[in-house]
């Protein structure tokens, strides 16, 4: 798909230059740390779909994926005010966000992840992948 399609009216042979900040997913990221993160289903488009690879180390990882139905499903059994997203770098291009941050647990670091959204052209989320690992870190 090129650029053109995903953010009409951009130039054909000039691809959407990267912008600091992803104001979405900043955005997204503050909710889900909040005491009412359900409000994220709010954001997110009728087509739907995500991935969310949660490594806590060693060989497993949960890998949590689906639509609307498996978001609030996600949601409801994350540990409420135990973790928190800070982001190290997040850039945007066209419709599309990029985040890389660290998350920590009772303030303490705990794994670093990275995030990418597609946006629809309303400002909702499209599409979402999410990546978490204790095994690199970027501090």
């Amino acid at each position: 798909m090129t650029t053109q399609s995903r953010a009409s009216g951009a130039a054909a042979s000039q691809p959407a230059a990267p912008q600091p900040g992803a104001s979405f997913l900043t955005t997204w990221f503050a909710i889900l740390d909040s005491e009412d993160a359900d409000r994220i289903i709010d954001l997110i488009s009728d087509d739907f779909s995500f991935a969310i690879l949660f490594s806590t180390g060693g060989d497993g990882a949960t890998d949590f994926h689906g639509g609307r139905a498996e978001m609030e499903g996600y949601l409801a059994q994350r540990e409420v005010g135990v973790r928190t997203h800070h982001v190290l770098s997040a850039s945007t291009v066209g419709l599309d966000e990029l985040f890389l941050g660290e998350v920590r647990r009772h303030g303490e670091l705990e794994a670093t992840f990275v995030a990418s959204a597609r946006l629809t052209g309303t400002g909702r989320v499209r599409r979402l992948l999410i990546g978490r690992s204790p095994s690199v870190l970027f501090t």
